[in-house]
């Protein structure tokens, strides 16, 4: 069993955030980082059962920019 869980985070083109989990298929999307937050908290549980569930989510941003040459 593994105490932490890390998805990676980006930025939807629509708006708002999608985050995928690392190394398990969860994959989940909000408007807000406060709705990320119980989005990824409500997929982890229902994804894992109780006695396996991680300890702690980590939330792993990326994030592109682009500037002028």
């Amino acid at each position: 069993m593994s105490t932490e869980i890390i998805f990676q985070v980006e930025e939807s083109p629509e708006g708002g955030f999608e985050a995928s989990g690392l190394g398990v298929p969860i994959f989940t999307e909000a408007s807000t980082l406060e709705e990320l937050h119980a989005m990824v908290r409500d997929a982890v549980e229902c994804h894992f059962d109780p006695q396996e569930r991680p300890k702690v989510i980590r939330l792993h941003f990326v994030r592109d920019e682009i500037i002028a040459a």
